[in-house]
């Protein structure tokens, strides 16, 4: 009873996504424990309790991020979108030329003292969506006002640009994103071609100068290829094949020994593999359905257009990730490396979609709004 007075008092906002967040935590911390079974026996001498603790911190910092966040009114978040932006383009400057390198990108920036590193990109992706949502939102009151429009443009193709110069795929989908809000925001169709092409020439020649227009090429060719099959996507493949309806029970994955990154890029199909399409593989997608749906119904329980936009945003940005990240291991997408939010291993991923859904849940609470935003 006690417990339940404590969530009905602080836990406010949708209950449903609630549950969704609940839900895919408690998939995370079993199938991350199990696919970093190997990377444990292999750099750690077995010691697999080690990436269970620091996922499960990690996690846990994710979600009093959502905590957090959700305790605000989300207009607040319009001031410090613009911040953002303009923090976001020097640590993207940052990461490129001087950041941690991995797998031959340069996405990572460490902090000092603490040796801890973060992708500016998650960052940048708050601010910009968040910011596009704010203006947008503006602009409803000054519909002839084509400088509005254009400075968004300008922001969207130089924070894509930017994002592009290591990080192909994160940099597409964010445009994506901004191209769906700016629809939903009622942007005249002139000024979504106006988007496209600065995206395609701004976003074409940093990916030209970039770090993975080679990668991102053979990528697309291996994808376009039907006579073979990548690697990863091959193992993916066998992963899904052993787990059929019902899988192999959890911790008995057979894939997460050959299969790389089977804790981040690849975890739908080890999730597939010891859970089974029935247990593990359809209630994860339909968990991702159902927070898109309760993310654009809390669009119904704002009383401002910034309210709806910034929730639109976000569960779009949210959810085109999940789907991307799916998409690679049943291959239907080229190999993109982007992590299941909320469910792979990692650190900035966790953090920020902690944030996002706290912000989700922020515009539902339906707070008396005071701000002409």
């Amino acid at each position: 009873m006690a417990l339940r007075n404590w969530i009905r008092t602080h836990l406010k906002g949708d209950r449903q996504i609630w549950w969704i967040v609940l839900y895919l935590s408690i998939m995370s911390v079993l199938v991350v424990y199990s696919a970093t079974g190997t990377k444990a026996f292999r750099e750690l001498d077995g010691n697999t309790e080690v990436f269970l603790i620091k996922h499960g911190l990690l996690l846990m910092l994710g979600l009093a991020c959502t905590y957090f966040a959700h305790n605000i009114n989300y207009v607040y978040y319009a001031r410090l979108s613009k911040f953002g932006l303009w923090l976001s383009i020097p640590l993207l400057l940052w990461a490129f030329f001087k950041g941690t390198s991995l797998n031959d990108a340069s996405r990572w920036v460490t902090i000092p003292i603490i040796n801890q590193t973060f992708q500016p990109s998650d960052l940048a992706k708050l601010a910009l969506i968040s910011n596009l949502a704010a203006m947008l939102a503006k602009r409803q009151r000054f519909m002839n006002d084509p400088s509005v429009l254009f400075n968004l443009i300008l922001w969207i193709g130089v924070i894509c640009s930017l994002i592009i110069l290591s990080n192909t795929s994160t940099a597409l989908l964010l445009a994506a994103t901004c191209f769906l809000l700016m629809y939903i925001g009622r942007v005249p169709v002139r000024y979504l071609a106006y988007m496209v092409g600065v995206c395609v020439v701004l976003g074409g020649a940093a990916l030209i100068i970039g770090e993975r227009f080679e990668t991102a090429k053979s990528r697309m060719v291996s994808f376009m290829d039907s006579d073979s099959v990548v690697y990863q996507v091959e193992q993916s493949y066998i992963a899904l094949a052993n787990g059929g309806l019902t899988g192999q029970g959890p911790g008995n994955s057979h894939q997460r020994n050959t299969l790389p990154n089977p804790f981040s890029d690849f975890i739908y199909a080890i999730i597939v593999e010891e859970y089974g399409l029935l247990l593990g593989g359809i209630p994860v997608v339909l968990a991702y359905i159902w927070f898109l749906w309760r993310g654009i119904k809390a669009i119904q329980k704002t009383t401002r257009p910034f309210g709806g936009l910034l929730s639109a945003g976000l569960t779009f940005s949210i959810v085109f990730q999940a789907f991307a990240s799916i998409c690679v291991a049943v291959g239907l997408a080229p190999v993109t490396g982007q992590p299941l939010p909320l469910l792979s291993m990692g650190g900035t991923s966790l953090i920020f979609t902690g944030l996002a859904i706290g912000i989700v849940l922020s515009v539902s609470r339906e707070d008396a709004d005071e701000s002409k935003i």
